[in-house]
């Protein structure tokens, strides 16, 4: 009984068949997609309950609002609520001085000219905090297609070139691969970059005017590890 050795990919070519790597990259600068908020609605009081039941009028504003907004409004999120006791001391012992109440809210927006409007409006509201606009794509926006198919285009591109340097033709494609799915330690594609973040308190007694917010484009980049055989050229 024998054994056979198992056959290993060879990361190269032959003399008939040279191997050709090269990689693809791509960076694309595209609108964003999505502008999301966050809001913090805050109330304090000196009993919980006072303070429990104006932050729930409080937020209830808040909510109806953002939701006057429609279809401009893709997504509204609740997220952490806490009521907190601030302490004081008196004599001996410690008392509750006043109580605070916070709730924050997420927005999430598709029509840039209302997130202007919404963003005042919500800011203009008393004990009120707004974060962002923080911008950014949706994770299947077609920029990321486009973006991969660019890196390969520029990898033939690229694998072309190098073999007409040597006189001779690509012969066959071998091998196209995402970056670090051949155990690369590079990875393709990035983070959207952040959206500058305002705050704002309110509490005018006038409405305020519509923030003027333009949209930050996106950076989308891709790569790719592209394998090829050319024709054996003449040295």
């Amino acid at each position: 009984m024998t054994t056979e050795e198992p056959t290993s990919n060879v990361p190269y070519g032959t003399p008939e068949a040279p191997r050709l790597a090269v990689r693809g990259e791509a960076l694309l600068e595209v609108d964003p997609e999505i502008a999301r908020i966050g809001i913090t609605v805050s109330a304090r009081g000196s009993d919980r309950r006072d303070a429990l039941t104006d932050l729930t009028r409080r937020n209830t504003t808040v909510i109806d609002l953002v939701k006057t907004y429609g279809e401009a409004v893709e997504r509204v999120e609740t997220g952490t609520f806490s009521i907190t006791p601030e302490l004081t001391k008196r004599g001996k012992g410690e008392r509750v001085r006043t109580y605070h109440g916070r709730v924050h809210i997420t927005a999430e927006l598709t029509d840039f000219t209302a997130l202007g409007e919404l963003t005042t409006r919500v800011a203009d509201l008393e004990l009120t905090r707004v974060d962002g606009p923080w911008w950014s794509l949706r994770p299947d926006s077609p920029a990321h297609r486009r973006a991969r198919q660019e890196a390969v285009r520029e990898a033939v591109q690229r694998a072309r070139e190098y073999a007409e340097a040597l006189g001779t033709t690509l012969a066959a494609l071998v091998e196209i691969a995402d970056i670090g799915a051949d155990n690369t330690p590079y990875g393709y594609g990035g983070p959207a970059a952040p959206g500058m973040a305002r705050a704002a308190y309110g509490g005018a007694p006038e409405s305020a005017p519509a923030l003027d917010l333009e949209p930050q484009r996106q950076s989308v980049y891709a790569q790719v590890n592209a394998r090829f055989t050319m024709n054996p050229p003449q040295l």
